[in-house]
């Protein structure tokens, strides 16, 4: 791991030809924003060199874990054309802040994270610039011995960052719109060979003894086949993922995830619903599914060695000991078809000691068994001792087999049904002890993960069974599959709807400390609700009282939240989003109605904005220009809201997010239209005028911030400019047009470029706003806003405010004089 061949290759930075055998299947980096662009996707495989050559001929055989990333995109594609001969200085201050990119696009060798991302549980390893997200843990309830809690996820965070920029990896939620890479067809046990870069790990280096970079969009070399067992397998997934085609998007893309882990199909927006509402063990195989499939075997737990047990086994004839071999075949089977994670291994071993015991006739115990299974998987591999998911899958099942029957009978006692006790006990005891833990992962605590994992209870069972059904029976009848997989999608529907619905909700989760003392603060937190829940159970009123108080928190009605809070105020006309280094703006359009002005990079954050505006209609959206800071939060402005059309610059670059924002129209037939200087449109009190770009011929911009939309806003009785992301040149363009007449004494200046360096003083003498506003994120590399900015803007007696200190800002129209208010 450390002294070997491949370490010091890696130290080196050395190329090499490299024999890699795969270990894992797959999977696809989630683009991340960066700056003003969008990391590139790449492919990550998890392996094991077997035999490295040197650019010398030397040929060394080892064998060393390694996890290889593959380039998959072009990082170019998403750089303007002009862009690439700047350099964005402007950290401090000083120099161009911006020039159209904004920092230097080198990619760091070796800007590697490794870790391994668990199905039961992601490990803590942060990617690159990304952060590890945190699920829930598993209400399921314990059958067959198989006593599985799920394991509360870390989300998906993955190993390795692929650029410099980072792309955070997901447990495979696929790229949309990206080609289907021919190295994600590569099945575990297959052996290939690479030509990389070997590279050390930033995070993770314990697990891995490098990182292969590997060049190059073609086919990989495969020089091994996979086994019979993996190819029998592969066959198995991809009959499911066929018999799904045809479904309903939610359930074309979970109905996989839930049987046999495969997420592939799984966009982000989805994929961060379950994040949110601790629903993400769902999508990773965990004990949940053995136990079904073994319970539909052997029958429940406490009478699988009663002469009147019940199952299939007993229907069929098959004796007890019989019963147990086909149950440890069965057991197998699952290890292989959904991979050997940690949480499938550790369900397999406690699966089968209990199957162990059926054999041998002895009584069966869960705990011992859940005890034996642990220390047996760790004797095989000692690195599941530093693994988050493994530890939140233990303590999950640990918290089933404990806690919950005593907090099933205690809500029993106090009259609860006990269907509905079995379930909110075991929710809510899982949910305990796992919830200090993935406090440290997402420094987040989730108020809707218990309410969330019953509603979902009901529908994993026929979700699970009808699809491992058609899992069988894809290979031999594809159209007896896609009629199980019809009826699967229904449950499998309803999990995604409750995972969309809780994710909706504003007050479903509260940022926590995410450190080991503050798993600490929630564990006492923890034992102090228990304690006082105890003596709540005896007074129904307090109770009720407590959960009405607990569901004003988590829905947050907004004339409640004004009452309360004060935001938005009353009459507000233009609000700037916080979403971090980039722009995102609203102009009231009347009664739960908003135009916004580009996007953000986050769709969760604008997302956020608009819900606490109250925007509920949007009549247009514009789109200033092309960078991924103002338009890859696109998909969280179009979330839930009527939106009546999209309007953006000409100018088509860079053309990877120009698909995107297309692709995100078409997929919801919203039209698209391009604004040209002079067009005038109006929606009751606010009107609007756009400035630039001019119509053709159009001078050619230095790249998209040049081609940036500017509109001069009319609200009541306030001018407000914005001005997107206009450099100098397009700025003292702009002066010379007869419309630059227009731009004296205004109210609201919304500042270009985030308050860059990078302005013409012409300009802003000439606008003198009594407000400026700048948007930018808390501690960015390229010092927004530039220091000289805020000094010429305040000398201008204009109060300076931004978005990385003050929150987001509200303007209203105080008898013709802005004001503004803080979130």
């Amino acid at each position: 791991m450390r002294r070997g061949p491949v370490p010091e290759l890696a130290r080196r930075y050395a190329t090499v030809t490299a024999e890699v055998e795969v270990t894992s299947d797959p999977r696809v980096t989630r683009p991340r924003v960066r700056g003003d662009h969008a990391a590139p996707a790449a492919v990550l495989v998890e392996g094991e060199v077997r035999r490295v050559e040197e650019a010398d001929g030397t040929v060394v055989a080892t064998r060393a874990p390694v996890l290889v990333i593959v380039n998959v995109a072009s990082r170019g594609a998403g750089v303007g054309r002009a862009e690439a001969d700047r350099t964005a200085a402007g950290k401090a201050g000083g120099g161009k802040a911006g020039g159209g990119k904004e920092a230097a696009d080198g990619t760091a060798a070796g800007t590697a994270a490794a870790g391994r991302a668990e199905s039961g549980g992601a490990e803590a390893s942060k990617v690159g610039a990304g952060r590890a997200e945190s699920g829930g843990a598993e209400a399921s309830k314990v059958g067959a011995g198989s006593a599985e809690a799920g394991s509360a996820e870390a989300g998906s965070a993955e190993a390795g960052s692929a650029e410099a920029g980072g792309a955070e990896a997901g447990m495979a939620p696929s790229v949309e719109g990206m080609p289907r890479s021919p190295w994600l067809e590569l099945l575990p046990s297959t052996r290939v060979r690479v030509v990389a870069r070997v590279v050390p790990a930033l995070v993770g280096g314990d697990r891995v003894a490098g990182v292969l970079r590997v060049r190059g969009k073609g086919a990989p070399e495969v020089v091994g086949g996979p086994s019979a067992a993996q190819r029998f397998a592969g066959r198995l997934r991809g009959g499911l993922r066929e018999a799904t085609d045809g479904l309903p998007k939610d359930a074309r893309a979970l109905l996989p995830g839930l049987v046999v882990g495969d997420t592939s199909r799984i966009g982000p927006e989805l994929d961060e619903a379950f994040k949110e509402t601790d629903l993400a063990h769902t999508l990773a195989v965990s004990g949940s599914n053995l136990t079904i499939i073994l319970a539909l075997l052997i029958g429940p737990p406490g009478m699988a060695q009663l002469v009147e047990r019940r199952g299939l086994a007993p229907r069929l004839g098959i004796p007890l000991r019989a019963t147990a071999v086909l149950g440890g075949a069965l057991t197998l089977g699952f290890v292989v078809v959904c991979r050997p994670d940690p949480s499938v291994l550790r369900a397999a071993a406690c699966g089968a000691v209990v199957l162990l015991a059926l054999a041998t006739g002895r009584r069966r115990s869960l705990i011992p068994a859940l005890a034996t299974a642990v220390l047996l998987l760790v004797l095989y591999d000692p690195w599941l001792s530093r693994s988050y998911g493994f530890l939140l899958s233990v303590l999950a099942t640990g918290a089933l087999l404990t806690l919950a029957p005593r907090w099933s009978e205690a809500l029993r006692r106090h009259r609860v049904p006990p269907r509905l006790a079995e379930g909110l006990a075991a929710a809510a005891a899982a949910q305990a002890l796992c919830a200090p833990v993935v406090a440290v992962l997402s420094a987040r605590v989730s108020l809707v993960a218990v309410p969330c994992n019953l509603l979902v209870e009901v529908a994993v069972a026929p979700a699970t069974v009808l699809g491992f059904a058609a899992l069988a029976t894809a290979p031999v009848a594809m159209p007896v599959a896609k009629a199980l997989a019809w009826c699967a999608s229904w449950p499998a529907g309803w999990i995604a709807g409750v995972a969309r619905a809780g994710a909706a909700l504003p007050g479903g989760g509260v940022d926590w400390p995410g450190s080991w003392g503050g798993a600490l603060l929630l564990a006492l937190v923890t034992v102090a609700v228990v304690l006082v829940g105890r003596r709540l159970l005896r007074h129904p009123w307090l109770c009720t009282a407590c959960g009405l108080l607990l569901l004003l928190l988590v829905v947050q009605p907004p004339p409640l939240t004004r009452v309360i809070t004060g935001w938005p105020p009353p009459g507000w006309r233009f609000a700037m989003c916080d979403v971090g280094q980039g722009d995102a703006t609203v102009l009231a359009a009347g009664d739960g109605a908003g135009v916004v002005v580009d996007a953000g990079p986050d769709p969760k954050l604008v997302d956020h904005c608009l819900r606490t505006l109250g925007i509920t209609r949007v009549p247009l959206v514009v789109l200033t220009h092309f960078h991924a800071d103002h338009v890859a939060g696109l998909p969280g402005v179009l979330r839930g809201r009527s939106v009546g059309a999209i309007e953006t610059t000409g100018f088509q670059e860079p053309a990877d997010q120009v698909e995107f924002v297309s692709r995100e129209a078409a997929a919801r037939h919203i039209p698209l239209t391009r604004a040209v200087a002079g067009e005038v449109r109006r929606t009751g009190s606010l009107s609007w005028q756009v400035l630039w770009p001019p119509p053709a011929p159009a001078p050619d911009p230095d790249g998209p911030n040049d081609a940036s939309v500017a509109m001069l806003v009319r609200s009541a009785g306030l001018r407000l400019l914005l001005l997107g992301d206009l450099e100098p040149p397009a700025q003292q363009a702009l002066l010379r047009l007869p419309q630059g007449a227009l731009l004296g004494g205004v109210d609201v200046l919304k500042v270009a470029h985030h308050g860059s360096a990078y302005q013409d003083p012409e300009l802003i003498r000439r606008v003198a706003p009594r407000i400026a506003l700048i948007s930018c994120g808390e501690d960015n590399p390229y010092g927004h806003p530039a220091p000289s900015t805020v000094a010429a803007l305040r000398a201008g007696g204009a109060v300076v405010l931004r978005t990385d200190r003050d929150g987001a800002l509200a303007v209203t129209d105080l008898g013709g004089r802005p004001a503004v208010a803080r979130d």
